[in-house]
């Protein structure tokens, strides 16, 4: 199969890939939610009778699937298939001959074992991309080790970052936020392979592991050690090299985010606090920082003087970034998520009003859409299997009766 060619604007972008999503959880899956959101048809295989275990994760709702299942199993069509065994395994092969794409996170060695690796997949559909995440990736010491985005963080150098200076590392944020952004890369390697095979008519996998996903995020940690054996430590809400860059109590009790990132930045926020000298006696980032509590206090002091209005008021007119820190409350509040369309107001028939998070990123001729929201386990049985398999009801009824459906 191949990408589209059709200048329409109203075909979707990957209208014309399939994948079949066997993996679990949030990570490799989130990758099929965001091909999905641009128009894959992506099939989410789980085993019969439990289903994937994100069903049960997070806030429960009255059709039995939780709200994260319901948002981030968007437009997928959902079947139900037993891998392990082996009338499933040669159904599996099947619609692996009609695909594009595999999405796994099985323990390295896992498929191998039920003899659907990717080599093995490969000698039935040359052209397919497979993307394999895992706790630590299919090779090293540590490849067979179990691992969700909580090791990731912790493996990855990213939770010793986190917390206070004189206090333990803490969760940074989300405890899932790995899974995601391993998504993310993983969509990326996924349109880079499907790219390469348009050129070469051959397809390949794409191995991930959830640590690198975020230690590739971590600026300049590894060169700044190699070169000059820094560790950076735990500064709360402060930046390394970078002085005032934190968060500040405002006088009425909220918090907010301030950035000065450059001296020019620096020089508007002496402006703005109505103190020029501070610019002329700290003109660098490097002074700065080798007074960072000085500067942070001054910054603090003059934020508890004055309400939040009144201090995003004086930083939005003097050009200085500056941000109340929002809960979610505020942000359903806020009128830029609302002209943005970043919280979406959906119908489900099983669960009724949703609001989800929108897809991202836009694009202009070709935008994400949304067709559902997650599906309840084995919906779409029937119509997957006679589309692409040809299984009359019967077939269908004797696969139920032997458990591989």
């Amino acid at each position: 199969m191949s990408f589209e060619t059709s200048q329409d604007p109203s075909i979707p972008a990957l209208q014309g890939i399939r994948v079949l999503d066997i993996a679990t959880f949030v990570a490799a899956p989130f990758c099929g939610t965001i091909l999905a959101d641009f128009g894959a048809e992506v099939i989410k295989v789980e085993q019969p009778d439990s289903g994937d275990s994100l069903r049960k994760f997070g806030t429960p709702t009255e059709c039995g699937d939780s709200l994260v299942w319901l948002s981030e199993a968007r437009n997928k069509e959902a079947i139900t298939l037993d891998l392990r065994r082996p009338e499933g395994a040669e159904m599996f092969r099947a619609l692996v001959t009609k695909s594009d794409v595999v999405l796994e996170n099985f323990r390295p060695g896992t498929l191998e074992k039920w003899g659907l690796g990717f080599e093995e997949l490969r000698q039935i559909n040359p052209g397919l991309v497979m993307l394999r995440i895992s706790a630590y990736g299919q090779t090293g010491p540590k490849r067979g080790e179990p691992g969700f985005a909580r090791i990731a963080h912790a493996f990855s150098g990213l939770s010793w970052l986190s917390g206070e200076a004189d206090g333990p590392p803490v969760v940074p944020g989300s405890t899932s936020m790995a899974d995601y952004v391993s998504g993310m890369w993983g969509a990326i390697g996924v349109l880079t392979a499907l790219r390469a095979r348009e050129r070469n008519g051959r397809g390949q996998f794409i191995d991930l592991g959830l640590y690198e996903s975020v230690f590739r995020l971590l600026d300049e940690m590894a060169p700044a050690y190699a070169k000059y054996g820094t560790v950076r430590q735990r500064m709360g809400a402060d930046t390394v090299n970078v002085v005032p860059h934190s968060h500040y109590r405002t006088g009425s009790g909220q918090w907010v985010a301030l950035a000065c990132t450059n001296d020019k930045m620096f020089e508007r926020l002496a402006g703005v606090m109505e103190q020029p000298r501070l610019a002329a006696d700290y003109p660098t980032s490097v002074v700065r920082v080798a007074h960072r509590d000085h500067i942070n206090g001054l910054v603090a002091a003059w934020m508890n003087e004055r309400s939040l209005q009144d201090v995003l008021a004086k930083t939005q007119a003097g050009g200085v970034p500056c941000a109340q820190i929002y809960s979610i409350k505020e942000i359903f509040e806020d009128e830029q998520f609302e002209v943005r369309g970043n919280l979406m107001q959906i119908e489900d028939p099983r669960v009724g009003a949703l609001t989800l998070p929108a897809p991202l990123p836009r694009l202009s001729e070709t935008p994400p859409t949304f067709r559902h929201a997650g599906r309840a386990l084995g919906a779409d049985n029937e119509a997957v299997y006679r589309r692409l398999l040809g299984l009359s009801p019967e077939d269908l009824q004797a696969a139920r009766a032997a458990r591989v459906i």
